[in-house]
């Protein structure tokens, strides 16, 4: 098959090499099945050792299931959630969230896909009136659906309001690694320090063949998870297959460099851009996104060259994302094809 790289999704990328190697070299002899393995253990003090020891790990097979399952363990259904417009939880999960939950989700318009204080206050109302869903979950995106980021200080605010309402900070951080790079930070300093409680780890963006993991900042979201897990049907029996591929992932900051060469192409893309007539970028490109706008008529040829998702078809917007394997040929031949495309 001849390669093609396109800059539709980072999901749409290759695994890793040092993944694959410690996916084969997990697959020695027989362990004990569903997460009692030395493997799933060695993961877990891997994030102990970046996040916290006093934290709760628990792997889960994709990003829709961790991001449903860490809002199903701290709510009721009588509860809401609130999330950004553009949210993955809202646009791009088939309505998972209020089905398995059964919360109502309240969704806030944003121009950058960043919640800020005062966009949540016309929100905090009706607690402990029975006519009203009642607050408990605020969910951010790390970076965000628009490629944008959330600073700490942002994410504190954030949290320092919904504790103060009794509410529960939760993190959609399927690109989390980007963010932490993009920051120049530690992933403790932009999630645990900065107060999220729960927080949906992404590997698979980064390079992982598959698999997400889901982690409690504080022990008492916990204390049945293991139960719903199973429940839900996100209990892996070849757990060490998963969890080892996170192993690989921290290990000598495998997911720092994996994110900073997809942001750094991402920029590289920008640049590559900026001179290209009919382009407007639309976003600030802090993570590994690029969004632009393009006339309509010649968005399917584009494609054909490299296919990417058309993220506003009113506005005639699209979005360019780049990963761990992304090269800068990848990026100028693309960038040659939108001149000679757009300049027609």
């Amino acid at each position: 098959m001849t390669e093609r790289r396109s800059f539709a999704s980072d999901n749409s990328a290759g695994v890793h090499p040092a993944v694959l190697r410690a996916i084969i070299d997990a697959n020695q002899g027989h362990v004990p099945a569903y997460g009692d393995d030395p493997y799933t253990a060695r993961a877990v003090a891997s994030f102990q050792s970046l996040l916290g020891e006093d934290i709760d790990v628990f792997f889960v097979y994709g990003g829709t299931g961790a991001n449903v399952l860490a809002i199903r363990a701290v709510t009721e259904s009588y509860h809401a959630v609130l999330c950004p417009e553009s949210a993955h939880i809202n646009v791009d999960e088939c309505g998972a969230p209020e089905k398995f939950t059964g919360c109502k989700l309240l969704t806030i318009p944003t121009a950058d896909g960043k919640l800020r204080p005062d966009d949540l206050l016309p929100h905090l109302r009706g607690f402990g009136v029975e006519h009203h869903a009642q607050p408990r979950v605020v969910s951010i995106t790390q970076a965000t659906e628009l490629g944008t980021v959330y600073r700490p200080a942002e994410i504190r605010a954030l949290a320092d309001l919904a504790h103060a309402h009794g509410m529960v900070l939760h993190m959609d951080g399927a690109r989390i690694a980007n963010a932490a790079v993009a920051l120049g930070s530690s992933l403790k300093a932009t999630t645990v320090d900065a107060g999220v409680d729960v927080l949906s780890f992404g590997g698979t963006k980064n390079g992982l063949m598959g698999g997400e993991a889901l982690i409690f900042f504080r022990r008492e979201h916990a204390e049945n998870f293991r139960f719903l897990r199973k429940q839900s049907m996100q209990l892996a029996s070849k757990m060490r297959f998963i969890a080892v591929q996170f192993d690989a992932l921290l290990r000598d900051d495998l997911w720092r460099q994996n994110a900073e060469h997809a942001n750094r192409m991402a920029r590289l893309l920008r640049d590559a851009m900026a001179g290209v007539p009919n382009v407007r970028i639309t976003q600030p490109v802090e993570a590994n996104a690029v969004f632009a706008t393009i006339p309509s008529q010649h968005i399917a040829a584009l494609q054909a060259e490299s296919f990417f998702y058309v993220w506003n078809e009113q506005t005639s917007e699209v979005r360019w994302m780049t990963a761990f394997d992304t090269t800068e040929e990848d990026v100028h031949a693309f960038a040659a094809a939108a001149r000679r495309i757009l300049g027609s």
